[in-house]
């Protein structure tokens, strides 16, 4: 695999093996979190400008990608919690942090219930609004009534159907295989655990969205059918630190305009997430002196 930037590794963390990349060293620090049902390498093709002036760390999820499953992870909470404890392993002080598809509730949870330690969030493309707005089949995977019928079906047919949503990027072969072999046996059976909470986890989180400060980008496909753009607009109306950009893309924005990803991303690092807490900042002292003045 000497033809990618991607350079994988496992750690121990939590007791749980982990498969992780890391780029060079920087001032600044990244923690990127794999997408559903694909692998860190979902990274590849913005890797090389993403890692230009920020130190990344890019991580297979616990029952995703490579890295070893524990079944009370398998939920947006849960996993905010799992996310803290990687930047701590890592030593990541205020890292940036980029969760698209499935970890955009995981980093909600993170920023909600663990204030300040993330320096900015950038989501998109995955579950949030509530009532569920879903479609395809992670809407029929959600809903299922059990998970029977998907344990007969051989899971790299299911993960290669997926994968035909990718419009314009011409997965790397090397890539192609790394997604299908990290759901192979029941690996993607149980990973369906994860979005199964939604019904439950999204209610909590949408509550809890009003009071997180941290930055948020969010970047959403204008064509995304499995995850509509109103989950990304649900998110921009309710955080009171947002940005939203809506690209001309289907749901894997981070493969299909990678170019544009990238941009929107290192911008948002250089210095759009401290605009974003300027304007908010700001707007907190306006309505504190409105509340004074009136009392």
């Amino acid at each position: 695999m000497s033809n990618t930037p991607i350079q994988t590794q496992f750690r121990t963390i939590d007791g749980l093996s982990i498969r992780f990349a890391e780029s060079e060293g920087r001032d600044d620090h990244a923690l990127l979190l794999s997408p559903w049902p694909e692998s860190l390498f979902a990274f590849e093709p913005t890797w090389a400008r993403l890692a230009e002036h920020t130190h990344l760390v890019a991580i297979d999820l616990p029952g995703f990608g490579h890295s070893q499953r524990r079944d009370a992870l398998l939920s947006p909470r849960a996993m905010g919690e799992f996310v803290v404890r990687v930047a701590d392993f890592f030593g990541l002080e205020s890292p940036h942090a980029v969760g698209p598809d499935i970890g955009t509730s995981a980093l909600l949870f993170a920023a909600a219930l663990h204030p300040g330690r993330l320096r900015s969030v950038v989501v998109g493309s995955g579950g949030a609004a509530f009532p569920l707005q879903l479609g395809g089949v992670l809407k029929e995977w959600v809903e299922a009534a059990d998970l029977e019928e998907y344990r007969t079906v051989d899971p790299r047919q299911i993960v290669a159907g997926a994968l035909t949503d990718i419009q314009r990027y011409a997965l790397p072969d090397h890539v192609r295989e790394d997604y299908l072999s990290s759901y192979e046996g029941d690996r993607f059976v149980e990973s369906m655990g994860y979005v199964r909470t939604y019904p439950t986890e999204l209610p909590v989180l949408r509550d809890l969205l009003p009071g997180i400060q941290t930055p948020v980008q969010v970047i959403a496909g204008a064509r995304d059918s499995v995850v509509p753009p109103v989950n990304a607009e649900f998110l921009d109306q309710r955080l009171p630190n947002s940005k939203l950009d809506i690209v001309d893309a289907g749901h894997f924005t981070w493969e299909d305009t990678a170019d544009e990803y990238a941009a929107l991303v290192t911008s948002w690092w250089g210095g759009g997430h401290a605009t974003a807490q300027a304007v908010f900042d700001q707007g907190a002292v306006a309505k504190e002196e409105t509340r004074e003045a009136k009392s």
